[in-house]
């Protein structure tokens, strides 16, 4: 093992894995800074989908339970 990568801390990286998963990372990364305000998101979407979900089902539920008690 005569080429031994060291980290930038002095720990001893065997495999260099290190190394190359900060190459990699730094490769692939945006150059532009991420913001929340530069993302914006809709919370409702989701939450409406939800809600309607649950109210279908306690529909089918309530129908089922009254064919099955009359």
């Amino acid at each position: 093992m005569a080429n031994n990568p060291q980290t930038p801390d002095g720990n001893h990286d065997p495999a260099g894995s290190t190394q190359m998963f900060r190459a990699f990372v730094d490769e692939g990364a945006p150059q532009t800074p991420r913001t929340a305000a530069a993302t914006p998101q809709s919370s409702s979407g989701p939450r409406a989908g939800i809600i309607i979900g649950v109210v279908v089902a306690i529909v089918i539920i309530a129908a089922a339970a009254w064919l099955a008690l009359a």
